[in-house]
């Protein structure tokens, strides 16, 4: 339950790259670089609640650990996955609906930080969350 909380984007690392190669354009990418991102986790064994907020939409997820699930990012692109945990990292694997491309992402506890870790074909980025 160690991801129990709000978390609040902090800084990004080569997100704007990744959001290329996703094939989301460049006004997309640039409000998405400002989004002010929010997370509230709620774990209950292994299921979750998250309650995303960004300047553009507030979303409500649930799932549950290693059972697929169907969600759409927040351009609109549609995936099907599972997330994981291994040890005390999150690990997601979802695959587009659109071109069969596999989207992977972790989130781990790095320092007292959540650290939210992306790889789509080739390109690697991360969204670092303060606990607010």
């Amino acid at each position: 339950m160690a991801f129990n909380g709000t978390w609040k984007i902090e800084r990004s690392e080569n997100y704007d790259k990744f959001m290329e190669q996703m094939g989301i354009n460049m006004v997309k990418r640039k409000l998405a670089e400002h989004d002010n991102m929010k997370m509230v986790i709620e774990q209950t064994g292994d299921k979750f609640h998250i309650k995303e907020s960004s300047t553009f939409r507030t979303k409500d997820i649930d799932f549950t650990l290693g059972v697929p699930f169907d969600y759409s990012l927040a351009d609109g692109t549609e995936v099907s996955g599972t997330w994981e945990l291994e040890g005390d990292v999150l690990t997601g694997k979802f695959t587009r609906k659109d071109n069969n491309k596999v989207l992977n992402t972790t989130r781990a506890l790095v320092g007292g930080e959540l650290v939210q870790s992306y790889n789509y074909d080739g390109v690697d980025a991360k969204r670092i969350f303060k606990k607010a």
